[in-house]
C-alpha cells in the first residue's frame, strides 16, 4: 500500500472509511528509496508517508525491515537514492542534519559522559543566556520526572533515568519533529511499558510531531496515533493500532504481531464449520481445548477438530498448549475448565471462538 496514508481523525474502531492525509503540513516523505551499496536490495524501497502536526507515528518491523533507515533518511543522516523529504511543504532532502530543526534520540541515549545531567540536557541551549538556560533545563527535567537531578553525573543514574535525560535533551530546543530510534529497546519490559506511556504523554503535552521506531508492538501501540509496518524496505500498512490489529494487511503483518497462522476460508469451514469471507488468523484465545482424546474422534466439519499437543505452558494465569493443525502447522490454544496442562503427544479436541478471529484486510 505504498503511497496510501491514513489519519485517525474521524475514524472509530469499526469504521471502514479511510481518510487521506494530503501532507500539506508536518512531515511528508515521497517515494523515498535508500540503498547502501550499488546493486544491493534497497534498505528503503519507494516509501511514502505523512505525519500530521502533533501526531505520533510508530514504525514497526523486524530487524532489517528498513524502519531505522527510513528514520535516518528523514533525519538527514542517510542520503536517499531518490525521493524527497518535506517539512510543511518545503523540500529538506538536502538540508544538513543540524539545520532541519529535528530532534534525535537513539537506543543508548548517547549521553556525554563528561557532562552531568544538566550539562547533557542543556547542550543544545548554549546560545541561551545562562539564567534562562538553567530555568529551561529545570523545566525539562520536571517534564520527564527528574526534578533535582541537575548535578548528578550521568554514570550514577539508572538506564531508565538516562533515557529520560536523553529525551529531555532531544526536546530542549523545541524540535519541530522528534525522531526516536529504538529508544527503549535496552530496557527491561516493565520499564519499557512505563516509559512508552511517559513518552506518549510528553509528546502530547508538548504537541511535538514524532516518528518512533521500534520492533516491539506493545510499545508501538502504546505510543502512536498511527502504526506503520515495514517489510523488506516497504511500508505495507499504516493504520490506527486498533485497525492494524483487527485487520492486518497480509500474513507478514500477522506474523510480526504474533497473531498465529493464517487459515483459508475453506479450511475454517472444513475444520470448524465456521464460514468467513476471507483469510483469518488464529491468535491466542481463538482456539480452545474442549476435551482430551486418545485418538482422532471428531470428523472435519463437525464444529471442531482433534489435534496433537506439541507442548504446554502456563502463561499469565492460564494454560496454553501448542497444537498441530491438520495441515501440520502449529497454533496456540487455551485450556479451559481449570485444567493445569496437557502432555506432549496427547490428542485434544479443539473448538474455535469466532469472535476472536483476526480478519485480514480485504484484498489481501
Amino acid at each position: 500500500m505504498v503511497g496510501e496514508q491514513v489519519t485517525d481523525e474521524g475514524l472509530d474502531e469499526g469504521s471502514e472509511d479511510r481518510v487521506v492525509d494530503k501532507g500539506a503540513a508536518g512531515l511528508s516523505v515521497r517515494d523515498l528509496t535508500v540503498r547502501y551499496e550499488e546493486g544491493a536490495p534497497p534498505a528503503v524501497d519507494d516509501v511514502s508517508l505523512d505525519v500530521a502536526p502533533g501526531r505520533v507515528v510508530a514504525l514497526l518491523g523486524a530487524s532489517g525491515s528498513g524502519k531505522s533507515s527510513l528514520l535516518r533518511a528523514v533525519a538527514g543522516l542517510v542520503r536517499p537514492e531518490r525521493g524527497t523529504v518535506l517539512w510543511d511543504g518545503e523540500d529538506v532532502t538536502r538540508v544538513p542534519v543540524h539545520r532541519r530543526g529535528f530532534g534525535l534520540m537513539f537506543q543508548d541515549g548517547q549521553l556525554f559522559p563528561h557532562r552531568d545531567v544538566a550539562g547533557n540536557v542543556g547542550y543544545a541551549l548554549n546560545r541561551m543566556p545562562r539564567g534562562r538556560r538553567r530555568a529551561r533545563v529545570g523545566e525539562l527535567l520536571e517534564l520527564v520526572g527528574l526534578q533535582g537531578y541537575q548535578n548528578r553525573p550521568v554514570q550514577e543514574i539508572s538506564g531508565g533515568q538516562a533515557q529520560r535525560v536523553a529525551l529531555a535533551r532531544a526536546l530542549a530546543a523545541q524540535p519541530r519533529l522528534l525522531l526516536l530510534d529504538e529508544p527503549l529497546s535496552s530496557l527491561d519490559k516493565a520499564l519499557r511499558s512505563r516509559l512508552a506511556s511517559d513518552i506518549r504523554d510528553l509528546v502530547q503535552r508538548t504537541g511535538t510531531t514524532t516518528v518512533h521506531v521500534t520492533h516491539d508492538q506493545d510499545e508501538a501501540f502504546a505510543v502512536a496515533d498511527l502504526v506503520g509496518v515495514m517489510e523488506a524496505g516497504r511500508l505495507v500498512q499504516l493504520d490506527t493500532p486498533a485497525r492494524l490489529w483487527g485487520h492486518p494487511a497480509d500474513a507478514g503483518v500477522v506474523e510480526l504481531l504474533g497473531q498465529g497462522p493464517v487459515v483459508a476460508p475453506e479450511q475454517m469451514a472444513a475444520w470448524f464449520g465456521v464460514r468467513v469471507e476471507g483469510p483469518v488468523a488464529l491468535p491466542v484465545g481463538s482456539l480452545v481445548v474442549e476435551e482430551a482424546r486418545e485418538s482422532s474422534g471428531r470428523a472435519p466439519g463437525a464444529g471442531g477438530i482433534s489435534a496433537e499437543v506439541v507442548s504446554s505452558r502456563f502463561v499469565r494465569g492460564r494454560t496454553e498448549v501448542e497444537v498441530k493443525l491438520p495441515d501440520g502447522r502449529l497454533a496456540a490454544a487455551v485450556v479451559g475448565g481449570g485444567a493445569l496442562g496437557r502432555e506432549p503427544g496427547e490428542t485434544v479436541g479443539l473448538g474455535v471462538d469466532a469472535s476472536a478471529l483476526v480478519h485480514l484486510r480485504p484484498g489481501h
